[in-house]
């Protein structure tokens, strides 16, 4: 009788770790979606030009999809013991796992050259703004102005832009437009024009909060992916005890779809 309930409590157990394996399953795959749709923060001026983020996001999407189909049948294997169910649930379990261990040791390794790459794509998009009609420019005017700042390392990166340099007035990006000095030019978007050379431009570059605001977010990851880990774990071994306990599988009692 106490090994009949010990078995009882596993498989309850287990249905309870499958139904919270598939939420954090949706929320990763959620996280892929905002990361490939988003165009109102920092990820939209990487989307057009970093292959990287791209497919990161649809790992993260296939990653998630794959979790909240693994949590149903870990729940249809669990509550209806079925074997071939819990010892697949084991296998994907185990390999999704070894990925995510992968993909994290890649991502430390291959830190700085993200860094790299990403100031690379800034500072390429500093030279050809022309502040018209592209989400990635709009959503650099975005941060710059939310952030109050200018440029990537400082506002001597605007110095480089096709249109600035090869213009006889002065001019400067409008989002960089430090409110607290006087003046009346203030427009969100596009090019400014100053009557002098000492421009009213913010003097920090974004490379401070951007990386900020990443290291942010990037916990944020981390941490839902270490809930996850955690949780896949105690599914493996709970699957594990509850296949070994199933003598004999009674298939009559799986509902038929």
């Amino acid at each position: 009788a106490m090994g009949k309930g010990c078995i009882t409590v596993t498989k309850y157990f287990l249905f309870l770790f499958n139904l919270l394996f598939f939420v954090f399953g949706g929320l990763i795959m959620g996280f892929g979606l905002w990361v490939l749709l988003e165009n109102q923060s920092f990820i939209a001026v990487l989307q057009e030009s970093s292959d990287t983020v791209k497919v990161a996001s649809y790992i993260l999407i296939g990653v998630g999809s794959l979790s909240m189909a693994l949590g149903f049948f870990g729940c249809i294997g669990a509550i209806y013991e079925v074997r071939c169910l819990l010892g697949l649930y084991f296998t994907f379990l185990l390999l999704i796992l070894i990925a995510q261990v992968t993909a994290g040791v890649l991502i430390y390794f291959q830190r700085d050259r993200l860094k790299h790459e990403m100031s690379d794509i800034i500072k390429d998009m500093i030279v050809t703004y022309t502040g018209v009609n592209r989400t990635a420019e709009h959503t650099w005017d975005y941060i710059q102005k939310t952030m109050k700042c200018c440029g990537w390392t400082g506002p001597g990166n605007w110095s480089n832009n096709l249109l600035i340099k090869n213009s006889s007035q002065n001019l400067y990006p409008c989002s960089c437009r430090n409110e607290s000095l006087p003046g009346s030019d203030i427009r969100p978007v596009g090019l400014c024009e100053h009557l002098s050379t000492d421009l009213p431009v913010y003097e920090t570059g974004c490379i401070t909060n951007v990386e900020k605001w990443l290291l942010e977010n990037c916990g944020v990851i981390l941490g839902i992916c270490a809930v996850v880990a955690v949780i896949e774990l105690l599914g493996m071994i709970l699957s594990m005890f509850l296949c070994k306990s199933v003598v004999q599988e009674d298939y009559s009692k799986v509902p038929k779809y």
